[in-house]
């Protein structure tokens, strides 16, 4: 497949509603590609329209009791691209909405049976550099984002000036409130796929809006109360950053959250599988048969960044484009998932939120192009 240079970017401003309007309006096309392909999914697992509408307007009382001005802020999104307001809720819901749909269906699916519908593997690679081994002395924040390879067509870099809290920079698929991003505080985050025998065993905050609070908040301290004190239905890594010069990652399951903090290294880094000694004794990692390449991932990216004493955004780069084990690496290149998908590192995005930047470059397995986005300037091709 062809690779894009470049993703679109959106900048909103004003209120909830009105900054919704003016994303989904900027966004419209690639808003309709993402509710379609999402949409989809519940078509294929046998529910009619009036059902799929049902099983996704029943995650927004939650929604709002965590974040009312979310719920605005969708309405204006659906308002401005002219969907419906459930195709919103269920980008931004997604995992949490396919897997009770699974649930309601009763359905299994067998290895040599596969469906539509099922997922494609998700193994994304995250990593942050403490500043005192950064050349330039500020943190850098990055991340390779597996997924689907059609979703490089659905994703935007979401810049929002808000009225009562700091600005933040997002790379999203469209629709989305927040993935991974940076806000003018200082504060950044990525986050990646890990699973549990504890997963869906609760209701939960989606995790797109657990990531969408973290970059509301002004306070580093408050971001970590965001990932580590909120419910969630399924397990996740959440890597935060903070300018000033500290990182934090939580292991997260349903209902607990445990740290991992920079080594003597002065990194982080983190694929697919479970680390924390503690974690590992009080539950089941449920993951490696979906991302069984993730310890070599890690291992590789951390051996890279180590292989050098001070290290630069163009570094990080480089050890995200690694290529051993193609093409189950640690940049991958369009390969067959399930059926009906192909899985890709869909995007590399990497930040450095002292400078209020975030570089990202389209399908980086067949693509070096980068362009940065930035909090207070208009987009460079690099």
């Amino acid at each position: 497949m062809a690779a894009p240079t470049q993703f679109p970017f959106v900048s909103v401003s004003g209120g909830a509603y009105e900054r919704g309007v003016q994303y989904g309006q900027q966004a419209h096309e690639r808003i309709r590609l993402s509710a379609s392909l999402y949409g989809r999914t519940l078509v294929d697992l046998g529910y009619a329209e009036a059902q799929r509408q049902a099983l996704i307007h029943s995650f927004v009382p939650a929604i709002g009791e965590f974040a009312p001005h979310y719920l605005d802020e969708m309405h204006g999104i659906a308002d401005g691209a002219g969907v419906a307001f459930e195709d919103i809720v269920m980008i931004n819901a997604r995992t949490e909405v396919v897997a009770r749909a699974r649930a309601e269906k009763n359905q299994v699916i067998e290895l040599e049976d596969e469906k539509a519908g099922q997922e494609p593997e998700d193994g994304c690679t995250g990593a942050l550099i403490l500043p005192e081994r950064a050349a330039a002395g500020n943190l850098i924040h990055g991340q390779n984002w597996d997924w689907r390879a059609e979703c490089v067509d659905t994703a935007v870099v979401l810049r929002v000036r808000q009225e009562d809290g700091p600005d933040m920079l997002t790379f999203v698929e469209a629709g989305g409130l927040a993935r991974s991003g940076l806000n003018s505080a200082g504060i950044s985050i990525t986050a990646n796929y890990l699973e549990s025998d504890r997963d869906f065993t609760q209701e939960g905050v989606p995790l797109s809006l657990i990531r969408r609070k973290v970059l509301e908040q002004q306070h580093f301290a408050l971001a970590m109360k965001a990932v580590s004190s909120t419910p969630k239905s399924c397990s996740n890594n959440i890597m935060l950053g903070m300018a000033e010069g500290f990182g934090v990652d939580y292991e997260c399951s349903t209902n607990e959250a445990f740290p991992l903090y920079p080594g003597e290294d002065g990194l982080i880094v983190h694929a697919n599988h479970w680390v924390s000694e503690v974690a590992l004794c009080k539950l089941r990692d449920m993951g490696r048969a979906n991302t069984p390449e993730s310890p070599y991932r890690d291992w590789r990216v951390r051996r890279l960044l180590n292989a050098r004493p001070q290290l630069t955004r163009e570094d990080l780069k480089q050890a995200l484009f690694d290529d051993f084990g193609t093409p189950y690496s640690v940049c991958r290149p369009p390969r067959p998932a399930s059926r009906h998908n192909l899985s890709a590192t869909v995007a590399m995005v990497v930040m450095e939120p002292a400078l209020g930047i975030l570089e990202a470059a389209p399908l980086p397995a067949l693509n070096r192009t980068f362009t940065r986005y930035s909090l207070d300037a208009d987009p460079v091709v690099l």
